[in-house]
This record gives structure tokens, C-alpha cells and sequence, in this order.
């Protein structure tokens, strides 16, 4: 729209705003003076001629158009303070939003009338605002890890690819290149399957089908899955397992929540440590936990655990991809439990995982 014709528009409406308040006056200064005048010839039996009723309709009509003009300027200049500035403020804001600076914040509005709504939009405005700062920091950051965690197994490919094609490679070589390949192929389809679903998870893609079962059995079919990772590593295995516990939440989800937790204690025990499992019921709540006596976590590394690509010990970095407890604490959230972690540098971690639990009867 030219600027022109946002002139003839705002003129257009001052004037229906003229004629608007010219037919109230008119309408309730008339109804007024004929009340007055009737009430007046009743009372003191005064005759009004036609020439005195002519003359006092002819300054009223002036007044009335003196009162319109005059409501109209004040109603403008109102306006102008108390509707356009805030929502010329508001627009401006909203603009540099589409252009992509999530910086913009709209300053506190003066001159608006407490209970004209602007300050709460305002507000809702600025925090609207603040979260998609923080979205698109996130999407940004884990653009770059995807791409840094893309390139990685890629680059393994294409060299070790590369040196298979050597002539006359011992067969030695050979297999160890060749596992080099197998082995980052791997990693990469577990990061792309890891992608997706954590994708699915915060688009909530995924809905919990939930149903009661066993956390007990689901929890030790889950840590047996590990059996001969523990063995090779020859680790203490501890559980204590409480029987007849049963949750009404999705077992599907719920198994990658395990999964996680065992394949991380499986990963950062050293050989000849110990692994605990244990479930309880606490209340109203199954509560689980999963310990080990590997490196343990820094308090720092403890508070951005649960976020995408974090790896607190970047010597095991090669044996994943730091999607895992991202995944475990989406889960977690989706089925309205709790997770947290303690740990202690070189004594090792425990996750404890509080889902809420069936209750007798309740079946």
C-alpha cells in the first residue's frame, strides 16, 4: 500500500468517525432539547413560536457540529497516543521477527491506558519472542552438531575406502579397513535412526500407547540384552528387582529409556567394576535406578547432560553420538515421569527414573 493511500484511508476514517459522533450528538442533544422544551412550555405555560423554536435549532445544530468536530480531535489525538503509537511499537516488533532477528524486544508502553490490553500483549509479545531466541539457538547448535557428527563417519568411510583399493593390500589390512568401514557405517545409521527419532519425540509424532504391564520383567529382559557386553568386560552385575511393580505407560518408549541407561553403564564401566540395577515402589511411584562404578560426570558436564550431542567424557565419543539421553529425557517427559543423576569423578553414576506406578486395584 502507497503511502498516499494510507492518507486517503486514515482521512476516510477520521471523517466516518466525524459523521459517527455528528448523528449520536445529534440524536441524544435532540431528544434532550425536545424533553427540555416540552417540560419547560408544562411548567411555566410559555408559547414557543415558530421562530424561536427555528433560531434555537439552528444553534443547536451549530453546536452539535462544533461538539462533533471538537470529540472528534480529542478522540484522535487519543487514539494517536493510546492505540497507534502501541501498535505501530507492536507492528515494528513483529516485523524484524519475520526478518529473523529474535532479539527484539518491545520497551514498556507509556501512555496506554491500564486496561487497554496492549501491556499484556506486550508482555506475551516479548516472551513469544525470548523462546524463539532460544529455538533457533537450538536449531542452529544442532545444525552444526549434525553436520560435525555427519562428518565424522564419512570422512572414516571415504579413507579407509580409499586405502581398500590399494593394490595388493594384505589381507590383514584388508579386514582391519574393512571393519573400520562396517564399524563407522554403523555408527552413522545409529546417529541418522537416533535423529529420527528424537525428531519424532519433540514433534510429537510419537503418541504413548499406553497399557499396564510389568516394570520388573521389562527391566530384566532389557539388562540381560547386555549379557555379553558385561561379560567381555567381566563386570559385577547387582540387581534388586521388586516383584508385582506395574506401570500404564508405553513399553515401547519406555525401552529405549532402559536401553540407554544399561548401554551407557555398560560403555563407562571400566573392566571389573559393578553394575546395579534396582526398582522399588516409593508411594505411588516405581522408582529406578541404575548405577555403575565407572568415570562419573563433572557437576558442570551433570547439567547439560540431558542435551543433544553433549558427551561429558570424550574419550568413549567414538562409541556414540550424544543423542542417547536426549532421547531418554524426552521419553521421560512424554510419559509424565522424572529422571535425575548423581555422580561423583571417578566413583561413578547413578540414574534414578520415577514413572508413576498402578496401584492395586486399579487394573
Amino acid at each position: 500500500m502507497t503511502e498516499k493511500n494510507k492518507k486517503l484511508q486514515r482521512w476516510l476514517f477520521s471523517l466516518r468517525r466525524y459523521f459517527s459522533f455528528f448523528l449520536l450528538m445529534a440524536f441524544v442533544i435532540s431528544c434532550c432539547m425536545m424533553l427540555f422544551l416540552n417540560g419547560l412550555e408544562e411548567t411555566t405555560g410559555i408559547s414557543l413560536t415558530e421562530e424561536k423554536i427555528g433560531h434555537a435549532a439552528r444553534v443547536t445544530f451549530l453546536n452539535i457540529l462544533f461538539l462533533s468536530l471538537l470529540c472528534t480531535v480529542i478522540d484522535g489525538i487519543r487514539r494517536r497516543f493510546m492505540v497507534d503509537r502501541p501498535v505501530n511499537k507492536i507492528v515494528k516488533a513483529a516485523e524484524q521477527i519475520r526478518k529473523g532477528d529474535f532479539s527484539v524486544r518491545i520497551p514498556p508502553l507509556r501512555f496506554v491506558d491500564d486496561g487497554s490490553g496492549f501491556d499484556v500483549i506486550a508482555e506475551c509479545f516479548n516472551q513469544m519472542a525470548q523462546e524463539l531466541s532460544g529455538i533457533e539457538t537450538l536449531r542452529t547448535d544442532f545444525i552444526a552438531n549434525v553436520s560435525h557428527e555427519l562428518k565424522t563417519p564419512l570422512a572414516v568411510i571415504q579413507n579407509y575406502g580409499t586405502m581398500l583399493q590399494q593394490p595388493g593390500l594384505p589381507e590383514e589390512k584388508r579386514l582391519e579397513y574393512s571393519r573400520a568401514v562396517t564399524e563407522a557405517s554403523r555408527r552413522l545409521a545409529s546417529l541418522i535412526t537416533n535423529i529420527l527419532k528424537l525428531n519424532k519425540l519433540e514433534n510429537q509424532q510419537i503418541y504413548p500407547a499406553c497399557a499396564p504391564y510389568d516394570l520388573g520383567e521389562q527391566l530384566c529382559e532389557c539388562f540381560l540384552s547386555f549379557e555379553s557386553e558385561w561379560e567381555a568386560k567381566d563386570l559385577e552385575i547387582d540387581t534388586d528387582v521388586e516383584e508385582g511393580i506395574r506401570t500404564d505407560t508405553d513399553a515401547e518408549l519406555l525401552s529405549l529409556v532402559w536401553n540407554n541407561l544399561f548401554s551407557n553403564a555398560v560403555k563407562f564401566t571400566e573392566p571389573g567394576g559393578r553394575i546395579s540395577l534396582s526398582l522399588k515402589s516409593e508411594g505411588g511411584y516405581a522408582v529406578v535406578r541404575v548405577a555403575d562404578t565407572g568415570c562419573g560426570i563433572t557437576p558442570e558436564a551433570g547439567r547439560h547432560i540431558f542435551e543433544k550431542f553433549y558427551q561429558g567424557d570424550t574419550s568413549h565419543a567414538a562409541q556414540g553420538n550424544g543423542l542417547g539421553l536426549a532421547l531418554v529425557k524426552r521419553v521421560i517427559d512424554i510419559v509424565g515421569g522424572d529422571i535425575s543423576v548423581s555422580s561423583e569423578v571417578g566413583r561413578g553414576s547413578t540414574f534414578t527414573v520415577k514413572i508413576r506406578r498402578v496401584q492395586d486395584g486399579e487394573d
